[in-house]
């Protein structure tokens, strides 16, 4: 089963140029186990890369973070818990272990693939593995909470 950017941007709030996740096309959840891969083409067209770096164009670390989180958050909106028309959103709450193994450039396939770690309610953790051309370029563990949206407490 694969789910193509129209059915992404009906489950993520994201809109250009925040948008970072292009297709999802493999989904595993087996009770135990609950993996999503998904990718992000990178084009160099991005405009990110006009500053990031003009001479020499590298995808910056954050955005790979954020789309390793877009893929992690298509892993529970996937969920039979999600579908029921509720507004939840998924919002990052720690990122641990991040490690970045090789710069991200124009015209790569970024694939992430999302495990979910844990979860108890709605906090959990995702552990993330990054690759260009079945290379590790990325790896990291983020948490997360599900909430229906940020509020602000007055003072």
């Amino acid at each position: 089963m694969q789910i193509h950017i129209n059915q992404i941007m009906e489950h993520l709030p994201h809109r250009y140029p925040f948008l970072l996740v292009d297709r999802i096309e493999e989904i595993i959840d087996t009770g135990k186990l609950k993996q999503v891969t998904g990718y992000k083409n990178v084009s160099f067209n991005e405009p990110f890369f006009q500053g990031h770096f003009p001479d020499e164009p590298v995808m910056p670390g954050v955005l790979i973070l954020e789309s390793m989180g877009q893929v992690g958050a298509m892993l529970l909106k996937l969920q039979p818990e999600f579908q029921n028309g509720d507004r939840k959103l998924v919002y990052l709450t720690s990122i641990d272990n991040a490690k970045f193994r090789k710069p991200v450039k124009p015209g790569d396939q970024l694939r992430t693939t999302a495990k979910l770690k844990r979860r108890r309610g709605n906090m959990g953790k995702f552990e993330f593995v990054a690759k260009v051309d079945d290379e590790i370029v990325a790896e990291a563990e983020m948490g997360f909470v599900i909430a229906s949206g940020l509020t602000l407490e007055a003072e």
